[in-house]
């Protein structure tokens, strides 16, 4: 079988995001695919066929004032050439976003990423969790502490650096990376078994 090729392009304005993404990373290898991580305000044309020859793409942006960054922005306006095309159509994407508050309006971004992915053409994988944290017996080191269902969504103090990102939010983040590499594993032999 062959190995789904993940690529994450991601947005990190101070670090908290690229740990998050780096989780991302280390459960999608762990779940056997091959993986890229892209700075998307960093790309280079060799990091656009990545993404254009990815069976994934993983899009994650902190949020900020209620939305994604306007790097990821820049990102995406520029990905209108890959739109013109269909270079991305049937991918399949998932998303991740990190702010310093439990909530910060982290919805908005998942949305724009799970928007911006369907105008690709793309299918979008939840989390596919349900809410931790929510009970007497529930644990702030829960998976999907926060409570979010469309992606991973992560809390970091802004009085703390990278090394302050939450354990269960890194773990949160693994899972969504191992979840995406199975079903892309689902999704290709579906293509084999079609085309055979």
């Amino acid at each position: 079988m062959t190995s789904p090729v993940i690529s994450i392009a991601v947005h990190s304005g101070y670090g908290h995001t690229a740990v998050i993404a780096e989780a991302v990373r280390t459960g999608a290898a762990e779940a056997g695919a091959t993986v890229h991580l892209i700075k998307v305000d960093e790309i280079t044309d060799e990091q656009w066929e990545l993404l254009d020859g990815s069976d994934a793409i993983v899009f994650g942006s902190p949020t900020y004032m209620g939305g994604a960054s306007g790097a990821f922005h820049l990102f995406a306006e520029a990905s209108a050439k890959r739109w013109f095309t269909s270079a991305w159509k049937d991918k399949l994407a998932a998303g991740f976003t990190n702010s310093a508050s439990k909530s910060g309006d982290k919805l908005a971004t998942l949305q724009f990423l799970s928007i911006f992915a369907a105008q690709h053409g793309m299918t979008w994988v939840n989390l596919g969790l349900h809410p931790g944290w929510n009970a007497t017996t529930a644990s702030e080191n829960d998976l999907n502490r926060l409570g979010f269902f469309l992606g991973a969504a992560a809390q970091s103090n802004n009085d703390q650096g990278p090394e302050g990102v939450h354990k269960a939010d890194i773990a949160t983040a693994e899972h969504l990376g191992r979840r995406l590499a199975e079903q892309a594993k689902v999704y290709l032999a579906g293509k084999a078994a079609l085309t055979a």
